[in-house]
C-alpha cells in the first residue's frame, strides 16, 4: 500500500508530500481542485503514457515518487524475475518527465521501463474510476470476475499455453493442406525444373574452374609464346652470355677470393641460391610452356558447359552454381513432401486432434470451476446488494459453455444478468441498471474481487455517482470493511456519509497566488473533517445544524 506521495511541478501541483495509511480512508474537494490530477500523478507511476502538457507552466522537469509497503503482498518473484532490489517490505517507484519531452522510470532507484511498471503496477493498485463502470456490460470482465474468484490463474495459464500450441498445429496444418493443393497445381513444372537442374549434374567450383580454364584455351598461343620467351630469356645466350652462366661464373669468382676475403663467401652462397631457383623456373617455364596447346574442341565443350550453367542461373535468377544446387535441393525437397503430403497431412490432424483434447480437457476443469463460481457470486453479490437498497434484486450469472467454440479463456461466455425489482424478465446488467444501480453493482463486485485478491491499494473515483442517503452510507461500510483486510481503500467523494465513514480524511483545494493557481492536498484534524463534511451538507455557508449533522455523522461512523 502507499505509504508516502511526493509529487513536483505536475499540472497544478508545485510540491506536495502526502503520508497515507492503511484502511479507509477518503479525499474530498470542490470539483476542478485538483483530486482528478493526483489521479493522473498516480497513474504515470503504472505506467500510463506521460503527457509533456502535464509538466507545470514554466517547470523544467516533474517528478511523482511513492513510497509502497509491500511487506505482505509476496512480490518477492517480480523482483528477482526483472533483477531489481528488493529488502521484502519496501518499493519505491519514481517518474520524472522533462520539458524537453524524456521520460524515465526507476524501481528502487534502478532505471525501469513501462512494461515494468505497468507489470508491477497491477499488484499494487487498483484505480476504479467512473468510465471502468462500463466494464460491467463486458464479457471478459465478467468472465474474469469469475476466474478471479474460482482462483483460476494457474489453470489459466497452463490452459493458454496450451490453446497456443493448438492454434500453431492448426496453422501448420493449414499451411500444409496449401501447401500440398498448390504443390499438385504446379507438380509438371517442378519435376521438370529438378529434371532439368540434375541433368546438368552441377559440382560446386566447377564454374570457376571452367571459366579459368576457357581463359587459358582462348589465349593459348599468346600465353605459350610468353612462356617460351621467359625460358629463354634466363637459359639463351645474349649477346655472348646466357644469364645462368654469368651467375655460375659469379659464383666462381667470389669463391676464388674466400681465402682473403671473407664475406664473399656469404655472397656466393646467395648467388648460389638464385642460380638453382632461376634454373629451376626456367626448366618450369618450358615444361608448362610444352603442356600449353590451341585445343579448339577442348574449348568448344567448356563453352558449352558453360552455357549450360549460365542458362540455367539466367532462368532462376542466381548468380552461382551454389545458389542453384540450393534451388535444386528445396526443388527436391517440394517434390518429396508432395509424395508424402497425404502422409504429412494425417501426422498434422493427428498432432492437432491430440492437442485438442489436451485444450478441451483443461477447457472443461476451467468451465465447472466458473460453474461452481458462478453460483458463489450470485448469492454473495446478493447479499452485499441487499443492504444497498436493492431488497427485491435478482443476479444471475449465466455461464454459456460450448466445447465446439474454443477461444484463449476457454469455451465459456458469461453474462451477468440483473433485475433490481422482483417481477420482470432478467436482462444484461448493462441494459437494464440505472447508473446508481450499476455503481452499486461495481462496488460489490470489488468488494468481492478484493476478498479473493491479495491487492495492496484500491482507488475508488467518485463510485457513488447515483447514489444518495442511506444507500451512500451502506457504500461507505462495505469500503471501510474493505480496507480492513491489510488493504488500502480511497474514496474520492462527494457525499458526506462516505466522506464521514473515512479513518484518514484528505482535502483537495485550490489557491490563487499572484502569478499562478496551486493545487493542495492535506490531511483533516477531526475539527477540520466536521467543517468539511458541514461544508459537503450545507454549501458555502456554514450552519450549525450542518455542524451538529456533521458531528452527528461522523459519531456513527
Amino acid at each position: 500500500m502507499i505509504k508516502n506521495l511526493h509529487i513536483e511541478n505536475y499540472a497544478l501541483i508545485e510540491a506536495l508530500d502526502l503520508e497515507l495509511h492503511e484502511g479507509f480512508s477518503v479525499i474530498t474537494g470542490e470539483t476542478g481542485a485538483g483530486k482528478s490530477i493526483i489521479l493522473g500523478a498516480i497513474g504515470l507511476l503504472l505506467g500510463q503514457r506521460a503527457d509533456l502538457k502535464a509538466i507545470k507552466a514554466g517547470a523544467k522537469r516533474c517528478v511523482v515518487e511513492a513510497t509502497f509497503d509491500v511487506c505482505s503482498y509476496g512480490m518477492q518473484d517480480f523482483f528477482e524475475e526483472n533483477d531489481l532490489d528488493f529488502d521484502g517490505s519496501e518499493c519505491i517507484i519514481r517518474r520524472e518527465l522533462t520539458a524537453s519531452g524524456k521520460s524515465r522510470a526507476f524501481i528502487n532507484d534502478t532505471p525501469a521501463s513501462l512494461a515494468q511498471l505497468k507489470e508491477l503496477g497491477e499488484q499494487l493498485i487498483d484505480i476504479h474510476s467512473q468510465h471502468k463502470n462500463l466494464l460491467l456490460g463486458k464479457e471478459d470482465f465478467q468472465l474474469g470476475t469469475l476466474d478471479i474468484v474460482a482462483k483460476n490463474d494457474k489453470l489459466l495459464t497452463e490452459y493458454k499455453g496450451e490453446y497456443k500450441e493448438y492454434k500453431q498445429a492448426e496453422k501448420q496444418l493449414k499451411e500444409a493442406i496449401e501447401e500440398a493443393q498448390s504443390n499438385k497445381e504446379d507438380e509438371d513444372y517442378l519435376r521438370f525444373q529438378v529434371e532439368q537442374l540434375a541433368d546438368a549434374n552441377l559440382t560446386e567450383g566447377e564454374q570457376e574452374e571452367l571459366e579459368e580454364e576457357a581463359e587459358t584455351l582462348e589465349h593459348a598461343e599468346e600465353i605459350k609464346s610468353s612462356l617460351y620467351s621467359a625460358s629463354n630469356n634466363i637459359q639463351t645466350e645474349s649477346d655472348g652470355a646466357e644469364a645462368l652462366g654469368l651467375i655460375k661464373q659469379s659464383i666462381s669468382e667470389l669463391r676464388s677470393v674466400t681465402s682473403v676475403y671473407g664475406a664473399a663467401e656469404e655472397l656466393a652462397n646467395r648467388l648460389d641460391s638464385c642460380y638453382i631457383e632461376l634454373k629451376d623456373i626456367a626448366e618450369e617455364l618450358e615444361g608448362q610452356a610444352e603442356d600449353i596447346e590451341y585445343n579448339p574442341q577442348r574449348l568448344e565443350q567448356v563453352n558449352d558447359r558453360l552455357n549450360i550453367i549460365y542458362t540455367l542461373q539466367k532462368k532462376h535468377n542466381v548468380e552461382s552454381v551454389k545458389e542453384l544446387l540450393d534451388i535444386q535441393r528445396n526443388l527436391e525437397d517440394r517434390l518429396m513432401r508432395i509424395d508424402n503430403s497425404d502422409d504429412f497431412i494425417k501426422q498434422l490432424r493427428q498432432k492437432v486432434s491430440v492437442q485438442r483434447d489436451k485444450v478441451l480437457g483443461i477447457a472443461e476443469k476451467l468451465s465447472k470451476a466458473r460453474h461452481d463460481a458462478a453460483k458463489a457470486v450470485e448469492h454473495e453479490m446478493v447479499e452485499k446488494l441487499l443492504p444497498l437498497g436493492m431488497p427485491n434484486v435478482q443476479l444471475q450469472c449465466s455461464v454459456i459453455s460450448n466445447p465446439d467454440d474454443l477461444s484463449s479463456t476457454g469455451y465459456d461466455q458469461v453474462q451477468f444478468l440483473f433485475n433490481a425489482n422482483k417481477s420482470g424478465e432478467l436482462k444484461p446488467v448493462s441494459q437494464i441498471a440505472s447508473g446508481g444501480e450499476i455503481a452499486r453493482v461495481m462496488l460489490a463486485l470489488k468488494a468481492l474481487i478484493a476478498g479473493a485478491v491479495k491487492l495492496p491499494t484500491i482507488i475508488f473515483d467518485e463510485i457513488d455517482t447515483g447514489v444518495s442517503g442511506s444507500i451512500a452510507e451502506k457504500m461507505a461500510m462495505i469500503m471501510k470493511e474493505m480496507g480492513s483486510h491489510e488493504r488500502q481503500v480511497i474514496s474520492i467523494t462527494h457525499l458526506p456519509q462516505i466522506a464521514a465513514f473515512g479513518s484518514h480524511h484528505y482535502k483537495v483545494y485550490k489557491e490563487d497566488t499572484n502569478d499562478a493557481t496551486l493545487s493542495h492536498i492535506v490531511p483533516l484534524t477531526d475539527e477540520q473533517r466536521v467543517e468539511e463534511i458541514a461544508h459537503m451538507l450545507s454549501g458555502a455557508t456554514l450552519t450549525q445544524a450542518a455542524l451538529d449533522n456533521a458531528k452527528e455523522l461522523l459519531n456513527n461512523k
